[in-house]
Formats: C-alpha cells, structure tokens, sequence
C-alpha cells in the first residue's frame, strides 16, 4: 500500500494568530484584537465557517397546521459565529463605547473565519446614525443594538437584551435606483403602515429594518420591527430566500409588506438623505470585508508555496511563484492599509474611490490565490471555492461599480473642497505618486460619465500608493508605487519589475504558527 502513503501535501493552516497581519498591527494592536485573532485562527472555528456556509439557512412560511410563520432556520454554527462578533462589539457597540477603528480591525480579523455573519452585523453597525434621526426611537433602540448580547428568536425588539437590524430598500422595478420604489406608507394615528414587495431584503431574521416606502411627502425611511408590542408578528411575509452565487450562510429574502406597521426615521420625503449615513457605513464594511478577503487569499496561498514542492524545491522558493505571492501581497496591504485609514478619518472621497476599486479588485485576487494551490485550489475542500464566491459580493452591495464610480463624480460636483483635501493628502510624498496626480489634474477638467470607471481607478490607485509610502513597509510602497503608478508592471499579478524586495513582502506573508 505504498501508493496510499501521503507526502507532499501541505497541512492545515491552523493554530496561527489571524490579526498577526503587519499592515494590520501599524493601525491598531489591542490585546482584544489579538485574542480574537487567535480565536479565528483555530481548527475548531475554522471548521464552524465551513459548516455555517455548508448547510445554508432554510425558509419555514407555515408550521404543520397552516398557520403563517415566517422563520429562517440557520445552523447552529452561524448562531456560534453571531455571537462571537456580538459579544466582540462587531456591531454598533461602537457607538456607545467609542473605538471604532478597533472595530473595524476586528470586522476585517473575525471575517476571514467565514465572511456571510458579517452582513446583519454590517447592518447594525450602520443602522445606528441612520436611527439617529428620530431621537426618540434612537433612545429605545440603540442601547438595544450596541448591547452585547446576541438574543435570536421573534420576540418584541424592546423586550429583548440584544438587536440585530436589517436593511430593505431595494425593489424589483428599481434596484438601485431606489427613488423607482413603489411601496407605499400610509400614515395612521400610531405610525405608518408599507404594503409592497422588496426585492433584496438582507437578514430577514432581524429584529427590525430600516426600510424605504412612499409616504405622502415622497420617498421616506421607515424602521419596522419584525415583531410588534403585543407579541404578534408584523405583517411582513417571506416569500423566498435568494439561491446566491456567494454568501450561502446568510439568508437574503424576497418579503411582502401588506401593511406592516413602521415608524417614520427623519422626515418624510427624504429617505435618500436619512439612510446616507447608514450606506456610508456599510460601503465602509464592504471595503474591510475585500480586504480581509484578500488577507485571507494571500495567507493561504503563501501557506501553501511554503509546504509544496515541485520540481525539486519549495514553491515559495521559486522565483516565478515568488513574483505572484508578493504582488498579492502589496495589493492586500494596499487593501488592509487603506480600509484602516478609512475607518480611523471617515473620508467621505477616499471612501467613495476606495469602494469602487478595492472592491472590484476582490475576485481577481481571489482567483489568483486560488490558483497558486493549483488543482487542489479549485477543491471545496480547500476552501477558496468558497472565498472565490463570495470575493464579487462587496462590489454588487451598496451600489455596484457603475453606481459607485458616477458617486464619485457627483460628490466632486457637488464638494469641490473634498478633491482639494485629497490632492493636498496625495501630493509631495513620492515621485511616482506626484506624476499620478499631475495626470490626474489634467484630466479633471474633462471628464464625462464614459470616463467615471477610468478618473476613479485613478484616484483610488493614488490614494492607495500614498498611504503606503505614509503608513505601510518600504518595499511594499515602492514595489506598489513602481507597478501600479510607475506602469513597470503587467495585466496579471506576478508581473512587479525586477529590484522588487521580494523577500522583504513575503517575511510579511507567509504565515507563522503560534
């Protein structure tokens, strides 16, 4: 049977610290941060991640008598995975105790277990300034859903200890053109009541949801509990859960309002501007969850180079495979460094540019990763089928790249003082960046939509390379600089020139046990 002896196969990564990540660690290293870091890296929550994604949740309308009950059953690991990022303060803790870039840090650390748990997590995280508008349902609610406590089940939101919130504002007829909705409020002596259908309703398990409706005033924003005072359910109807690409542990439902009761968040006729905030938020979570993705890509392609032999040595040791796992390397610290900026300044411009391109640079990394495992890459087993699934989700949610690129310009129409912060921001650190941002002054005075994908990849490429000559390692900023702003660089990743560190970036890769 010496056929079956098994050699050359490379073992688990487990037993590693994931938050033990340079471009992380320069922004933040909390003894909170590392102890979850350690948490995810083990067998045990690594295999929960997979069995959260393996038995997707399943959609009950009716118990055995008929009567209408409208639950999602979820696996018993996704309630786990829930409740490690409640009681780390994932969600709107934030906003009662402050600290929201170690927060996102941990978002970016605990997502690389198993990424579908950080869609009602993301949700609540931006529910809260959106809430913030009706101060007296923000006094209810947001002690409620910055609580540490992961409370599941359909019970009255303000007899629980915990809340999660759900967002459901796309129809349709209009996707994101959200101003094309037809569901309706109709203004009673207690609130509203919505009747229509929504399209993508994310988590609908939640407690409540922020959700858009036409009053009599126009598109307004509505928060509606999944189950009222009296204990009864809302008049809110599942009628199918989306069979997605990605993102199987987390349920997405099509929902029928048939006069659910909601209470008016802001003032009526400008839903848009209410929910803004809680759409700059989540675009924020888009950005850590491609990243940590991207994190997650590279760390197990560099594992993998590490442990397999061909042709007579060690992958990582050959220069061709070298040259691949270094640029995945400096686009995930790109990624990672970028994401902490954001969520330590709250660009408003540098969060816009960033969501379009980091975002749409996710499942070309991914496949890439994937396929420095080869054959074995493309195995479930492996688990990157899965991270390549989920890798385009965070350039669709939150308005997909033409939406996000044509935000851009608005926002430069419309706040001209932000393009100056930022080119005063990206000026004067490197010689690559400052020719970058010439071109790119000399192309603003003429810009139409057929250019918006083009003007913004510029900018974020920008951003990106100046954070990392300001915040990230030398040789990963100039192998950055060189390639993706100095043109010495191919289409495909493993292209960064010649006198690129490669040993400096991969020190900074390949990861270690504990």
């Amino acid at each position: 049977m010496a056929t079956h002896a098994v050699t050359n196969q490379v073992p688990p990564l487990a037993g590693h610290d994931v938050s033990a990540d340079p471009a992380l660690l320069t922004w933040v290293d909390e003894p909170d941060l590392r102890a979850l870091g350690k948490l995810a890296g083990t067998a045990e929550w690594q295999d929960k991640g997979r069995l959260a994604n393996a038995n997707p949740p399943v959609l009950h309308t009716h118990d055995r008598y008929g009567n209408r009950i409208d639950e999602v059953e979820f696996h018993p690991a996704w309630h786990e995975l829930m409740d490690v990022a409640v009681t780390h303060g994932l969600h709107a803790a934030p906003w009662r105790e402050g600290d929201h870039l170690l927060r996102a840090a941990k978002f970016y650390v605990w997502s690389q277990v198993e990424a579908g748990h950080g869609c009602p997590i993301s949700m609540t995280y931006a529910s809260v300034p959106a809430l913030r508008q009706n101060p007296e349902l923000a006094s209810q609610y947001e002690p409620l859903l910055a609580s540490r406590s992961y409370d599941f089940g359909l019970r009255p939101p303000l007899t629980k200890s915990g809340l999660i919130a759900g967002m459901s504002m796309t129809e349709k007829q209009g996707g994101s053109d959200v101003r094309a909705n037809t569901t309706t409020a109709v203004p009673t002596q207690d609130g509203y009541l919505l009747t229509g259908h929504k399209w993508f309703t994310s988590a609908p398990m939640s407690d409540v949801f922020l959700t858009l409706a036409q009053a009599p005033g126009g598109l307004s924003c509505f928060l509606v509990p999944r189950v009222l005072p009296d204990g009864t359910l809302n008049k809110i109807f599942l009628q199918r859960l989306k069979d997605k690409l990605g993102n199987k542990s987390n349920a997405s439902a099509e929902i029928e309002y048939e006069n659910a009761v909601g209470h008016l968040v802001g003032e009526e006729g400008r839903g848009v501007r209410t929910i803004i905030e809680m759409v700059n938020m989540t675009r924020l979570d888009c950005v850590l969850g491609s990243a940590s993705g991207m994190r997650l890509g590279v760390t197990q392609a560099a594992h993998h180079a590490a442990h397999r032999k061909a042709f007579g040595a060690y992958l990582v040791d050959q220069p061709a495979m070298r040259n691949v796992l270094a640029d995945l390397a400096v686009e995930s610290e790109a990624a990672t460094t970028t994401a902490m900026w954001l969520a330590s300044t709250k660009s408003r411009l540098g969060l816009a540019v960033t969501k379009y391109w980091v975002c749409k640079r996710a499942p070309a990394h991914a496949a890439e990763a994937l396929e420095c495992l080869g054959g074995n890459g493309y195995i479930e087993d492996s688990g990157m089928p899965r991270l390549f699934r989920e890798s385009p989700l965070s350039s669709i949610w939150e308005g997909s790249g033409n939406v996000a690129a044509l935000d851009v310009l608005r926002a430069m129409t419309k706040e001209p003082e932000e393009v100056e912060r930022y080119l005063e921001f990206v000026t004067g650190v490197d010689h690559r960046v400052d020719a970058a941002v010439a071109a790119l002054k000399a192309s603003l005075s003429d810009v139409d939509e057929s250019q918006a994908r083009r003007l913004v990849e510029r900018m974020a490429l920008i951003l990106q390379g100046a954070l990392q000559v300001k915040h990230g390692h030398p040789a990963v900023a100039d192998a950055f600089c060189a390639s993706r702003l100095g043109g010495d660089w191919g289409v495909a990743f493993g292209t960064l020139p010649r006198g690129t560190d490669f040993a400096a970036i991969l020190d900074r890769t390949v990861p270690k046990n504990q």
